[in-house]
């Protein structure tokens, strides 16, 4: 078994679909297959549902790759720590939930700004992993909903980010300014798997609670919203997702929800008794940004 075929793996779990998997790879689509193959039989396990237009994981499919992601996120940590030792040029690991959101990307600009010499690594990892990053040493800085943050955690609200819902464009939603959040009691809403979003899950599901019904859960699972994207196009569910995600995908509306509107809340999280300037620097930067584009105020920015 070969790193790159764990690779492989995950990133067709992601996007389950050949073509678009073989081209975040930037491999043609007949390897990656073959690739997917040969790791399926040197498992002597089916990872994979295939057909013309569906691609599923199996159980077997699920279970490995929690364990995938482990080893390949495993590596990269080895590979930071052989570089961070061999180069004493000062480095930041940082947590962000999904690379997609531009709250993160646009503060680390910032901090790349005051601080061309620093070396900023971005793990991606669920709020939950974040904390626990956080805790031993792995990352230096998260970002994500604080609400259920441990005492050793410090936190910074900087995004009151605006809720909406990914529809296909032909959706009746689809034609909308906005979507009252109880008319999604008539729809099936896809949630991302627990382990890799639970708070963001929580705060979905309690926000239809608030308005007043139970929502129906789509009962299959993607690990991303790449792979939300095909099911939504074939109108077989909906998604929940703040405004910040900035990836578009062809025939996805996003359209913002009202009647409640409801806001996401982005913070900065921090470790409360580390001193680094480079982490300060990120909060500090984070708080600038948020100002200058009225992130605490959406209804008045422009970003």
């Amino acid at each position: 078994m070969e790193f790159r075929q764990l690779r492989f793996f995950v990133t067709l779990a992601e996007e389950l679909h050949f073509g678009r998997a073989a081209a975040r790879e930037h491999i043609v689509q007949s390897a990656l297959s073959q690739q997917i193959q040969r790791l399926e039989r040197e498992l002597g396990v089916r990872l994979l549902d295939r057909s013309a237009h569906h691609v599923a994981l199996t159980p077997a499919g699920a279970a490995f790759l929690a364990e995938a992601r482990q080893v390949l996120a495993s590596a990269q940590r080895a590979v930071a720590v052989a570089q961070q030792a061999g180069n004493p040029a000062p480095a930041l690991q940082v947590g962000i939930v999904d690379a997609g959101y531009d709250s993160m990307p646009q503060i680390l600009r910032a901090v790349q700004e005051r601080f061309p010499e620093l070396e900023i690594h971005q793990v991606e990892a669920c709020i939950p992993d974040q904390f626990t990053f956080l805790a031993d040493g792995r990352i230096d800085v998260g970002f994500g909903r604080a609400s259920h943050a441990p005492p050793f955690v410090a936190s910074e609200l900087v995004r009151l980010d605006p809720l909406g819902i990914l529809v296909a464009d032909s959706h009746p939603f689809a034609a909308l300014a906005g979507v009252p959040v109880p008319m999604l009691s008539a729809e099936t809403l896809l949630l991302s798997p627990d382990g890799r979003a639970p708070e963001f899950n929580q705060f979905v599901v309690e926000l239809c609670r608030s308005a007043g019904f139970v929502p129906t859960l789509y009962r299959g699972s993607v690990q991303s919203i790449r792979g939300a994207a095909d099911l939504i196009d074939q109108g077989r569910c909906v998604a929940c997702v703040p405004a910040s995600y900035a990836s578009e995908y062809p025939g996805i509306i996003w359209r913002p929800l009202t009647g409640p509107a409801s806001l996401y809340p982005w913070s900065v999280l921090w470790r409360a008794d580390d001193d680094n300037p480079h982490v300060r620097a990120v909060v500090s930067c984070a708080k600038a940004l948020s100002g200058e584009l009225n992130w605490l105020d959406p209804g008045q920015g422009n970003g």
